[in-house]
């Protein structure tokens, strides 16, 4: 037997119907808004919509009828569950309801939520359910279900949830006109009693008391035309005082010397930028790497950093960073100090150059020796010294970090150094003072000091000042310069204190080289400087966004020692100036 074929029609498959891609496909389906509608047709109409009619029809009738009659406004009862159109019809004959059904037809009313609603309980009695039939509700729409939406009925939680927002907002409005009303109250200057000002200091409303505080400078800065009657400029004076302190939390002695410093207008600038950190700032060590390598190695490694500032060619900012900046390789292998910006300032000031001889009188940590380093390219002798041993130790650990060759490390008392070593060409004083002016990085200084730490400060200045002078070679044929500065605003610890040197030694001022800064003061409250204290500098928070900072230059020109007595005077007080109430020096 053989193999049988498929083509024969014994085992051929019967054909039933068409084959799979000759099928017919239905006829179209489109939506009722694409078919073409013959306008004369009428629209069909659903038995709900029925019923609105109806009751559009009986509330139409009732309000005609009550025109014409004081009877109370008939209610139609909507259609239940079990009662078919037909009883409605029924019930619905003549213009109201029969006597029969006056009894379970009586209309429920609505609670009384709030005042003022009994004159209006007359037009709500009507039931719950029928509430959102009425003629703000009879809004034609294009489709069944949105006419659904609005004519639905509210249900308790609804109607409660709108009476109270309807409360909350009068609440609101009622708090608004409340809180204006004592803002209209507190408009005036109102002086309080000492025993209010002890009772608001610990609990103060801050906001009232910033309001009062700038409308007392406005009357300050127009004081014939604003003050009251019978009240002295010192009474405002010592109330802006007193609201300054319990705001800010100083001290009644700090806050007095720095509203003796700055205009009204600008204390409560200078005041909040003390409350806000300075910028996180680097520089650049110029030994080991340049500043636009450093910032890409930076960015690589996460770091937001821009270039300081045109004013100088080695500082950059930091803004944020996902690593810490005091611990990178590029830190470890020297590439950068973490320096605030301002401490670049007394160095670019002092102007090093190569193989001269320069002391560094307070150098620890090392920033501004190891920046004086750079400078000099580790060529000459730079003297780093410091009084505190522990401090001094960190001189030597950047020394070593940042790859300088030319410093020498000593720890010996700056009021004495010039008995010690003599004969610089450059030296540099950044005196440790009272820290007033880097507030934002120490609060403490806000109420911890008092006139006796700011005589001590300005007493051991003087005496440092004076030893570096006397160290300093007059006839250096590159320098002879002096450069002092302090982290300092006060008065006491800069232009006096060089107005003292002024005084004693065979020294002048000269400019700084430093592009900006406000000039130092010529005259402070009645005290006059020397007129070429123009050429100081001051830096301050609210203006250059750097610490509190003074930098003076000065020239030594001559051998003359001045009044050398009372300089012997001074140094003879060391063990006076180290007790609690050290004597001060009077100025020539």
């Amino acid at each position: 037997m053989g193999r049988r074929k498929k083509t024969d029609d014994k085992f051929a498959k019967p054909i039933r119907g068409p084959g799979r891609k000759s099928r017919k496909q239905g006829e179209p389906v489109f939506a009722k808004e694409l078919l073409a509608t013959d306008p004369n047709e009428k629209k069909k109409i659903s038995s709900r919509g029925k019923q609105r009619a109806k009751k559009r029809l009986v509330k139409e009738q009732t309000k005609l009828t009550n025109k014409k009659t004081t009877k109370p406004k008939p209610i139609i009862k909507r259609q239940s569950d079990g009662e078919s159109n037909d009883d409605e019809e029924e019930e619905q004959q003549g213009n109201g309801y029969t006597d029969d059904n006056q009894q379970w037809l009586t209309p429920k009313k609505k609670k009384v939520l709030f005042e003022g609603d009994e004159n209006e309980e007359e037009e709500e009695e009507v039931m719950e359910e029928d509430l959102p039939y009425n003629d703000e509700f009879n809004v034609e729409s294009s489709s069944d279900d949105d006419e659904d939406d609005l004519d639905e009925p509210k249900l308790d939680i609804e109607k409660k949830s709108k009476k109270l927002r309807e409360k909350q907002r009068q609440q609101k409005e009622s708090a608004e006109q409340e809180l204006l009303t004592n803002i209209q109250q507190h408009e005036k200057v109102q002086f309080p009693s000492g025993q209010e000002v002890t009772k608001e200091a610990p609990q103060a409303d801050l906001q009232l008391l910033m309001h009062r505080i700038r409308e007392v400078i406005n009357v300050l800065n127009d004081f014939k035309n604003k003050r009251e009657v019978n009240r002295s400029r010192k009474e405002y004076l010592d109330l802006l005082q007193q609201d300054l302190c319990n705001y800010y939390s100083y001290n009644e002695f700090l806050m007095n010397k720095l509203i003796d410093l700055f205009p009204l207008a600008e204390i409560i600038d200078f005041l909040e930028a003390n409350e806000v950190q300075r910028p996180v700032t680097i520089r650049t060590n110029t030994l080991k790497t340049r500043r636009r390598d450093l910032a890409q190695a930076l960015i690589n490694r996460g770091v937001n950093v821009d270039p300081l500032d045109k004013w100088t060619k080695v500082g950059l900012v930091i803004y944020n960073s996902q690593v810490p900046i005091g611990a990178t390789p590029e830190y470890l292998s020297g590439h950068y100090m973490l320096q605030g910006a301002s401490s670049f300032l007394p160095v670019m000031a002092l102007a090093p150059q190569p193989n001269e001889r320069i002391l560094d009188m307070c150098a620890a940590p090392g920033g501004k020796a190891s920046y004086i380093g750079a400078l000099m390219r580790n060529s000459g002798i730079l003297v780093a010294n410091d009084a505190n041993k522990d401090r001094a130790r960190a001189i030597i650990a950047n020394t070593h970090r940042l790859g300088l060759t030319n410093i020498i490390v000593t720890n010996l008392d700056g009021r004495q150094f010039s008995e010690h070593m003599g004969g610089f060409d450059r030296c540099l004083v950044d005196a440790p003072c009272s820290g007033t002016g880097v507030i934002a990085k120490d609060p403490a200084v806000k109420s911890s000091k008092d006139d006796k730490d700011i005589q001590r400060c300005f007493t051991a200045q003087r005496q440092l000042l004076l030893n570096a002078i006397d160290s300093v070679n007059e006839f250096s044929s590159t320098g002879g310069y002096i450069v002092y500065s302090t982290c300092s605003i006060l008065v006491e610890e800069n232009e006096a204190v060089i107005q003292y040197a002024l005084n004693n030694r065979p020294v002048k001022l000269v400019e700084t080289g430093l592009e900006f800064g406000v000039e130092g003061f010529t005259n402070f409250k009645g005290t006059p400087f020397h007129p070429f204290m123009k050429y100081c500098r001051r830096y301050y928070p609210h203006l250059h966004n750097l610490d509190g900072f003074f930098v003076a230059k000065l020239k030594k020109y001559s051998t003359k020692q001045g009044n050398k007595k009372e300089s012997e005077t001074i140094q003879k007080k060391k063990e006076i100036e180290e007790d609690d109430s050290p004597a001060s020096i009077n100025e020539d």
